[in-house]
């Protein structure tokens, strides 16, 4: 269903992310660490903590090798969505006891230590686990790299919303993030039946953006970012809204008066229940 004309590239990126993240962190009161967030249950120290979770986790099973206790009974997409937010919610319940200069601390140290093991891998190469999302059973490593880039744009991002200090939005950091979540866009239409030919774009709008088109062949749908073809249906999505809704911070029915559809408008509907994250 994926046809990625280049690998995306966004290992260059993390130690920018990251050394971002720790000057944010760094500048927090007391107060604004305990803020709420996007992220419904979480405030944002939860979030650095679930990020350092990321960061130590990816280490053991990834570098390590180790993978402590295995799941059972995974038997859906919905049984291992389930399971991973048990892991999330007892790590962050665990790591309310330290402090947030313990967790900047830990945050650098992991994160040069993440880095450095990314750089071990053959972008080429099957990785660990699949882009579940996406709809694929095995992914490429350059694959696996970048959504974990979308993992830590998201989770600082979500930082960032709710202590008002703004970042990330500029091309260098915002494109590649986009363009990896627009992988699963293939994926959220594999049900609809529609005549071969028909083709939806989605326009994240900005310089930061871009136009990403899937259509319909006889047996699955080709993702592309040709500007050559005419699409049955458009729709036009701004940088802020796009990042929220395709993570699942915001429903498709609170997105729906900051987008457009040009064409067919049900067709159009479909990508606004995109979700390019594990929920």
């Amino acid at each position: 269903m994926l046809q990625q004309e280049d690998p995306i590239q966004t290992l260059h990126l993390f130690p920018i992310l990251d050394q971002l993240l720790i000057d944010l962190l760094k500048s927090l009161n007391a107060e604004e660490w305990h803020l709420p967030t996007i992220a419904k249950l979480w405030t944002v120290k939860d979030i650095a903590s679930h990020l350092l979770d990321g960061n130590l986790r990816t280490l053991s099973f990834s570098r390590d090798n180790y993978y402590g206790e295995t799941p059972t009974n995974i038997n859906s997409y919905q049984d291992l969505v389930s399971y991973l937010n048990l892991l999330n919610s007892s790590w962050t319940n665990a790591t309310k006891r330290l402090s947030p200069n313990v967790l900047i601390e830990l945050l650098e140290i992991t994160g040069k230590q993440f880095m450095e093991h990314l750089k071990t891998l053959n972008p080429e190469e099957t990785a660990i686990f699949p882009v579940s999302w996406a709809g694929q059973d095995q992914s490429k490593n350059w694959f696996h790299i970048a959504r974990e880039y979308t993992e830590k744009f998201i989770h600082q991002q979500q930082i960032r919303e709710a202590v008002g200090k703004q970042a990330l939005f500029t091309k260098e950091l915002f494109y590649p993030f986009i363009e990896t979540l627009m992988q699963g866009l293939p994926y959220t239409y594999r049900n609809e039946i529609v005549d071969t030919g028909t083709a939806i774009t989605v326009k994240i709008l900005s310089d930061m953006g871009g136009n990403w088109t899937i259509k319909k062949t006889e047996t699955n749908w080709i993702l592309t970012k040709s500007n050559d073809i005419q699409a049955n249906s458009t729709v036009s999505i701004n940088p802020e809204t796009a990042w929220k809704l395709f993570s699942k911070g915001i429903t498709p029915m609170q997105a729906y008066d900051k987008v457009t559809i040009s064409g067919n408008q049900k067709l159009g509907e479909k990508a606004l229940h995109m979700i390019s994250v594990m929920a």
